[in-house]
């Protein structure tokens, strides 16, 4: 359990990146790519948990499209700020042979957990894998993977709130911010 005096003094010392208000712009505007791109192939969804949550509770309900709904939880981070191997916490489910797949995560970072998600979704049969994050951090260095839809691009920094925590706190911040000196 945090400490909550160094839990909000952690978020007095972190600056703003995105507002509430930007983050709904920008789900919206995924929505409706998504849809344009997916609206006719029924996909598989699968949520990563947990950050990738609150990002598809805003989702899902814009996309006026069938689509089956699972889980997912793979993570290279845990409480950290800086990640490791990847974990599988939950694997894919079965059904994702044949189907079109579009996985929503929180933040493609250095994009280490999204093309292990791929290569493991591919691996088990999918028609297609496509991703969706809320986020996307601009690295100097080149990514094994690329997004298809993309709400915002952040800075090089660690970020949180909109689902994404800080050691643990702050997945349940409205707007998006940055840990100073990171």
């Amino acid at each position: 359990m945090a400490d909550l005096k160094a839990a909000w003094t952690f978020l007095e010392n972190s600056d703003p990146v995105a507002g509430a208000d930007e983050i709904r712009t920008a789900i919206s505007r995924v929505a409706g790519e998504i849809q344009t791109r997916l609206g006719e192939r029924y996909p598989l969804v699968l949520v990563v948990m947990g950050g990738a949550v609150v990002f598809a509770g805003q989702l899902l309900p814009q996309l006026r499209m069938p689509l089956d709904l699972d889980y997912i939880h793979a993570t290279r981070y845990g409480a950290a700020t800086s990640g490791g191997s990847i974990e599988w916490r939950v694997t894919p489910p079965a059904e994702v042979r044949g189907r079109h797949i579009l996985v929503i995560d929180d933040i493609l970072d250095g994009g280490q957990t999204m093309a292990a998600i791929r290569e493991r979704l591919l691996a088990l049969g999918a028609a297609s894998f496509q991703c969706a994050v809320l986020v996307e951090k601009k690295l100097e260095r080149k990514k094994p993977i690329a997004a298809d839809f993309v709400g915002l691009n952040v800075p090089d920094r660690f970020v949180f709130g909109c689902g994404m925590d800080a050691k643990g706190l702050w997945r349940n911040l409205p707007e998006i911010r940055a840990m100073r000196g990171a």
